[in-house]
C-alpha cells in the first residue's frame, strides 16, 4: 500500500457512511463536484484552515490503491497536488479511524502515529 491519504469528517457523518457503505461527501464537496483529501503532510493545514474549533471530528486513513482511477491529484493552494475523489468514497478503502482531540488552545491534536 502507498502512504495512506485521509479524508477528516464529522462522527455523524461517518456513522451515516457505516450504515450506507458509503460516504458521498459534504456540502462542500458536493459544490466541489469531488470529495476533498489531504496527504499525511497536508492534514493539519487542512484542519487549521477548515476545521478550526470543530469538535466531534474523525481522521479517516484510506488505502489509495484501492481508490481506483477516480482518485486524482489536483493543483491547489500554491499549487500543491491535493487528492481528489470522483465520486462516492467506498469505505472498504478505510484503514484506520482516529478521534480528533481539541487541545487546550483549540487546535486538533494528531494522533500519535497519526497523519506524519
Amino acid at each position: 500500500m502507498l502512504e495512506p491519504i485521509y479524508k477528516i469528517l464529522p462522527e455523524a457523518a461517518y456513522e451515516a457512511a457505516k450504515r450506507a457503505g458509503r460516504y458521498l461527501g459534504s456540502a462542500d464537496d458536493a459544490r466541489d463536484g469531488f470529495i476533498h483529501l489531504s496527504a499525511a503532510n497536508q492534514v493539519e493545514t487542512t484542519l487549521a484552515g477548515h476545521f478550526a474549533g470543530q469538535a466531534g471530528l474523525l481522521l479517516v486513513a484510506l488505502d489509495p490503491d484501492l481508490l481506483g482511477p477516480e482518485l486524482k491529484w489536483e493543483p491547489s493552494r500554491g499549487g500543491a497536488l491535493f487528492p481528489h475523489l470522483y465520486g462516492p468514497l467506498d469505505l472498504a478503502t478505510v484503514v484506520g479511524v482516529k478521534k480528533l482531540e481539541l487541545g487546550d488552545d483549540g487546535r486538533h491534536v494528531l494522533p500519535e502515529g497519526g497523519s506524519q
